[in-house]
């Protein structure tokens, strides 16, 4: 598995961090579907990782997959991702976490856009951060 560039003790992170994004970003939880900030959000920009601010999803690629969550069909660049086989909870399922500070971010299935990359990449709100496409130094 690759290092992550950031490495900070439970407490600094419990300081940074709200207790929800504590509870999913460092303890691997789950935020209640059809309840986060940016499952429909569409506005043009750049999804980034909510603990460290590493750019994660491009707007352009989210989709509505209906499942309650924030799902993209692909990354903005997979070396910005760590991916890791999830064994909790009965299921076999792939994690997904953010490579510069190793938050968790949620699960990649493979049943996404089939005419894209057939991913699905579906992330806790509470783990995402957003730079409006304005803000980018775009227009």
């Amino acid at each position: 598995m690759q290092q992550v560039e950031i490495t900070k003790t439970d407490e600094e992170w419990r300081k940074q961090l709200t207790p929800e994004q504590y509870a999913v970003l460092r303890e691997k939880g789950t935020e209640r579907p059809f309840t986060g900030k940016f499952e429909d959000h569409y506005e043009p920009g750049i999804y980034t990782c909510a603990a460290c601010g590493n750019e994660l999803f491009q707007s352009a690629t989210k989709f509505d997959a209906g499942c309650g969550w924030p799902s993209f069909y692909e990354a903005l660049d997979k070396t910005k991702i760590i991916e890791k086989l999830d064994k909790s909870h009965g299921m076999m399922r792939m994690e997904i976490m953010c490579a510069k500070c190793g938050g968790h971010l949620g699960h990649v299935f493979n049943d996404g856009p089939q005419d894209k990359t057939g991913l699905r990449y579906c992330v806790n709100s509470v783990s995402l951060d957003f730079k409006k496409k304005d803000s980018l130094g775009t227009k």
